[in-house]
């Protein structure tokens, strides 16, 4: 199945407390319908050392965030933008901005 937003696209938030932040979607987590987001929806945990980190403490991750609460931003015209698909010529599925009507894959 297709999807609207996928892993290494820029995204902008639309609602919630980062409103108006963008980032690169890390992670795509499509049964819960949530993305991760770089430097979006920062939360705090404590964290007790272990293997890999040596040190416990506190640290920041980025949480999930709902997929509805992030706009595609078009890599042509550079906004906020929702995203269509269409089939080219050669049959294959891409998606394009709505707003500029350019084909987003490559």
């Amino acid at each position: 199945m297709a999807r609207k937003i996928r892993k290494g696209d820029t995204v902008q938030v639309i609602s919630g407390k980062d409103k108006g932040k963008t980032g690169e979607v890390i992670t795509v987590i499509p049964k819960e319908d949530k993305v991760i987001v770089r430097g979006v929806n920062v939360v705090k945990r404590h964290q007790r050392p272990n293997a890999q980190m040596r040190q416990g403490g506190i640290i920041e991750k980025e949480s999930p965030i709902y997929v509805s609460k992030v706009a595609l931003v078009c890599p042509n015209c550079g906004k906020a933008t929702r995203v269509g698909f269409r089939f080219l010529e050669d049959g294959s599925k891409v998606r394009y901005c709505k707003k500029c009507g350019e084909v987003i894959d490559k």
